[in-house]
């Protein structure tokens, strides 16, 4: 009997998701464990594995498809000796996601039951692809089709394209020695103003993490600490790591901030802390989140109870979270929860900046690049290699003092790395 085969719950959050792309297609053999999709959730983009063999015997939702709940079914999976006759009343195929543009145009030019209109010629004898709703707004604007560079599918000129050339400057195509670039690339579209542009979608992570940093830039009071920390030891004590390592691993500045991070809050548990309405939640182990790029949208993968763990286990594990987080394979327990977050632009040269916290956590340290300055120690100027650390901060749950006391703790970590150690 044919399987069902649907949209799973990749996470205890997960309510619907966005079919990213079929990596079997109808007729295509699958056995249990095969990756046959990706699924687009909230969090990240990850693969669908099969439970069962089988025959791909209909594909339900096609690629591309957003919000599809949990639940529902996506596809068809014929068992040995089955055939495409067996699915019965299987659910129709979900259409391909129609453009915008073109479900506003289907009510406009059916309102005009008129012959089909032949394709326009331009000026040169070349033919003009254009919308029936297109062609009338232009008639009404008295515009010329052939001046109109069209932005829909193959060129074709569309409601977007008759209102932007409306705002333009009377006669800006054909006045003499005006110039205007032409685009041989269907995607480029072009503003008010006449400048060109492409859209790139907004997938569900970036389009999550907007709206959780909206929030809580609008609804959290963020307050600002930096303070100053001296790296020369730490490089000292990093090289000499490095180098007695012989290749079998390779430190990095990062892995002694989260180390330092993680042995502050231990030290000093105030700033370890989240808000609710009901109560301060103080946390008992140091579970630091790191910011890391990728190409879908920021994650934030998690290094549990770091202060108990060593700069070589932290190395090796962020390299592993920061890798797969790149390449859309964190499980969600690997990127959901933290107790404080780290964000590090240091190694793009960024000298400060102030990062936005992520709740429900109280606190992020930004960590800019290490420079070198002039320092006055015992009445002396000298030259000593500076980093500035940034502590966003919750005022609902942590107090100036218990932030700036933590950011102390912080800096005696890192200035003296040795203490990390012992």
């Amino acid at each position: 009997m044919p399987i069902n085969i649907t949209m799973p719950a990749l996470s205890p959050t997960m309510t619907e998701g966005t079919l990213a792309k079929w990596l079997k297609a109808e007729g295509d053999s699958v056995e249990s464990g095969d990756v046959i999709a990706e699924i687009e959730t909230d969090k990240a983009t990850m693969e669908v594995e099969a439970v069962d063999e089988g025959i791909i015997g209909k594909i339900i939702v096609a690629e591309g498809t957003e919000n599809v709940p949990v639940n529902d079914v996506i596809a068809i999976l014929l068992e040995e000796g089955e055939t495409a006759n067996d699915i019965g009343d299987a659910p129709a195929a979900a259409p391909a996601p129609v453009p915008a543009e073109q479900k506003a145009e289907a009510p406009a030019a059916a309102e005009t039951p008129k012959a089909a209109t032949p394709a326009t010629q331009s000026h040169s004898g070349a033919r003009i692809f254009a919308s029936p709703l297109a062609r009338r707004l232009a008639e009404e604007k008295g515009l010329d089709l052939s001046n109109v560079k069209g932005s829909g599918p193959h060129g074709r000129i569309v409601k977007a394209d008759i209102e932007n050339a409306k705002a333009q400057p009377k006669g800006a195509n054909t006045q003499a020695g005006a110039t205007a670039t032409v685009y041989d690339d269907p995607d480029v579209k072009t503003n008010v103003f006449g400048m060109a542009y492409k859209e790139i979608p907004n997938n569900n992570i970036r389009k999550v993490v907007a709206k959780r940093l909206s929030e809580s830039k609008q609804t959290v009071p963020h307050f600002y600490l930096t303070v100053e920390c001296q790296l020369d030891t730490l490089l000292a004590a990093r090289k000499e790591l490095n180098d007695k390592a012989n290749g079998a691993f390779k430190l990095s500045v990062n892995d002694f901030v989260i180390k330092a991070t993680a042995m502050a809050l231990k030290a000093y548990p105030a700033a370890n802390v989240s808000w609710t309405d009901d109560a301060i939640q103080q946390y008992l182990k140091a579970d630091i989140s790191v910011a890391v790029s990728t190409p879908t949208g920021l994650i934030t993968p998690i290094i549990k109870a770091a202060e108990d763990k060593g700069l070589r286990d932290i190395s090796s594990e962020m390299k592993d979270l920061a890798g797969r987080a790149r390449e859309g394979k964190l499980k969600p327990e690997e990127f959901q929860g933290g107790t404080f977050s780290v964000s590090n632009l240091g190694m793009f040269g960024v000298k400060e900046f102030a990062a936005i916290i992520n709740p429900p956590q109280g606190c992020i340290l930004a960590i800019g690049a290490g420079e070198q300055r002039p320092v006055v120690i015992n009445g002396e100027i000298k030259i000593k290699t500076v980093m500035n650390c940034t502590l966003s901060v919750d005022h609902r749950c942590v107090d100036g003092a218990v932030g700036a006391e933590y950011l102390q703790i912080f800096k005696q970590y890192i200035e003296n790395p040795v203490s990390m150690l012992v």
